[in-house]
């Protein structure tokens, strides 16, 4: 799937292999091509690319998602792209500043789990 173009590009900030897996079926299902990170400058240089949909392990220990939110948002060049972030159901406070920084989407992690095949459809432009 190397020849995917850039408009059905996922860019993820991810971790958690289980995540990782289940992103990775979820895309390959909706003619997508999923481009893992795990740093804030891998991150930023992978933006670069124009990914069409974002998604964002609000957890992950080795990035600042919040503070990468609040950056892409404030950026002419990439607020356009949407961002689907998600986080523990118990980490209400997590939740609404991913929100408030600009995140389109964040949801608890069982209900990313449960929604993603839908909600990559909707961002595949298979709608």
């Amino acid at each position: 799937m190397a020849n995917v173009p850039d408009n059905r590009r996922i860019l993820a900030l991810v971790g958690d292999l289980m995540f990782t897996v289940k992103i990775t079926e979820a895309a390959k299902r909706n003619g997508m091509q999923v481009d893992y990170v795990k740093t804030d400058e891998e991150f930023l240089e992978r933006l670069k690319q124009k990914p069409r949909l974002v998604i964002m392990d609000l957890n992950i220990h080795t990035a600042q998602p919040v503070e990468l939110i609040q950056s892409m948002k404030a950026s002419e060049e990439t607020r356009q792209i949407s961002i689907l972030g998600y986080v523990s159901h118990i980490q209400g406070d997590l939740k609404l500043k991913a929100q408030d920084a600009g995140a389109d989407l964040v949801l608890a992690r069982s209900a990313f789990t449960q929604n993603l095949p839908q909600l990559l459809k909707r961002h595949s432009g298979s709608l």
